[in-house]
């Protein structure tokens, strides 16, 4: 039997990117991806995309699409609500939405500031919120955060998102320390750069702000601390993520794992 096997787990920001890869593994493996977007134009075509291939390899060949802004808490409870209707059950939550904003500290809009955190640890707060207390009622839950290196190191131009980043790892602590009588786990992947749309559009605005090449960014800025210059691919992510999404037990919970090519070595 496929690990995930009837399992189901919202996965928020799942139309592109890393989450969408991580709904697309946890659909091959046999679970049912919640795709849980702010465009639901998007994340009706990856919801499609995974139907398309079927049950012929182990999967589960289903998937559902949600609106989704993650700061929005009507907009939270209803896709939790709509999930728990259509399924009756949430095994997963990988809260994984985010944006990035650079700019110098003394320059950030505080606008900007609040932004950034309400997405990062306000959205992580709501969607939590709203799982539990179905994880709490059937005595099952897997919680993972989309971390960054970021949620152990800091870099010039991203005071907010650095901030947001470290809070997740807090945040993620308590859940465990709560969640453990209720077989409720608690973990955090934290990335080095990944190349998706995120950092893609990062390496202008870097390289404008330091005054440097787009090509000095990446190897002197994105990459020059990792061990073999690459970037962190999307399904090295995914991986971590399912690790803890399948974990047996709690014996894990309140940990993080750094998946960087070496950029940040604990």
């Amino acid at each position: 039997m496929s690990r995930f096997q009837g399992r189901v787990a919202i996965v928020t920001g799942a139309a592109s990117g890393i989450g969408k890869e991580i709904a697309l593994r946890f659909a091959a493996e046999g679970g049912i991806p919640v795709i849980a977007d702010l465009n639901l134009d998007a994340a009706d075509k990856t919801a499609a995309e995974i139907k398309a291939l079927g049950t012929s390899k182990g999967g589960s060949g289903d998937a559902f699409a949600v609106a989704m802004n993650v700061v929005d808490e009507a907009q939270v409870e209803k896709g939790v609500a709509d999930t728990m209707a259509k399924y009756g059950r949430i095994d997963v939550l990988v809260s994984n939405a985010g944006i990035q904003i650079v700019k110098p500290l003394v320059d950030f809009p505080f606008a900007d500031w609040k932004k950034l955190l309400a997405i990062h640890l306000d959205g992580a707060f709501l969607t939590t919120k709203a799982c539990l207390k179905h994880m709490y009622k059937a005595k099952y839950g897997r919680v993972i955060y989309m971390g960054s290196v970021h949620s152990k190191e800091a870099s010039k131009l991203k005071a907010p998102y650095v901030t947001a980043k470290h809070g997740l790892i807090g945040l993620s602590k308590v859940l465990a320390k709560e969640g453990a009588e209720y077989n409720v786990s608690s973990n955090v992947v934290c990335p080095g750069f990944v190349r998706t749309p995120l950092v893609d559009k990062q390496i202008p605005e870097q390289a404008k702000e330091l005054g440097i090449s787009e090509a000095d960014v990446i190897k002197n800025v994105m990459l020059k601390d990792t061990i073999d210059g690459q970037f962190t691919a999307t399904d090295e992510v995914a991986d971590a993520v399912l690790f803890y999404a399948a974990a047996r037990t709690t014996v894990h919970s309140g940990q993080s794992a750094v998946v960087s090519h070496g950029w940040f070595m604990q």
